[in-house]
């Protein structure tokens, strides 16, 4: 998937200037990375917010189109205000087609409805982790990878070593953990996850067997 999008240098910086610039509906940022100078933009406030909402937009290599000039960038951070549904600032940072990149992906479960642990022993999905990190050349990168839970039962779960990375996809792992992105554990309530609820029908049994 392409994602392109449009920004302007900013030839005026400070506070002051951020603050004029958010007033006219524009965003403040900043290209820096691949070798060359950093340079301050700046984007159409909507356009970007919009474009923010999208879960591609976060972890794919965009296309930014710098005042007819385009660049291969990534979206490094970007900046809230704390209540109101405003972009401060935002990052971006350039990339080499001809060298491997280090991104956040995020992770889409299917199937967790059809595992045997939702569908038929009471269990409820679990999501420990909903991005892991890659490491791959630009054109490699992937807009998600999907996790199949289908065949899951309760009280099993998926690690980071199981997950079926795509071609020339690394998984970047810290201190080589094989942490846990997702499980099906029981909810509470349910009469296999009661303490002592088998001992308490067998009781019962052994009771009606007397009479």
């Amino acid at each position: 998937m392409e994602i392109e999008f449009k920004a302007s240098k900013r030839t005026l910086q400070g506070t002051g200037a951020s603050r004029r610039l958010r007033r006219a509906g524009r965003v403040p940022g900043i290209l820096y990375g691949g070798g060359s100078d950093a340079q301050a933009i700046e984007l159409d406030h909507n356009a970007l917010y919009h474009a923010l909402r999208r879960e591609a937009f976060h972890s794919s290599v965009l296309t930014m189109d710098l005042e007819g000039r385009k660049e291969m960038v990534l979206l490094r951070d970007v900046q809230m205000h704390p209540f109101r549904q405003l972009v401060l600032h935002i990052d971006f940072q350039r990339v080499d087609a001809t060298h491997a990149i280090h991104q956040k992906v995020p992770l889409h479960f299917v199937h967790a409805e059809l595992s045997p642990g939702v569908k038929f022993e009471g269990g409820m999905l679990s999501h420990v982790i909903n991005e892991i990190d890659v490491k791959c050349m630009p054109k490699d990168l992937p807009g998600f990878i999907e996790i199949d839970l289908g065949h899951l039962h309760a009280g099993q779960s998926i690690h980071l070593s199981e997950i079926k990375m795509p071609p020339g996809v690394e998984l970047v792992t810290h201190k080589n953990e094989d942490q846990v992105v997702a499980s099906i554990v029981l909810s509470r309530g349910s009469a296999s996850d009661e303490p002592g609820a088998e001992g308490a029908a067998d009781a019962a049994g052994g009771d009606a067997a007397k009479k």
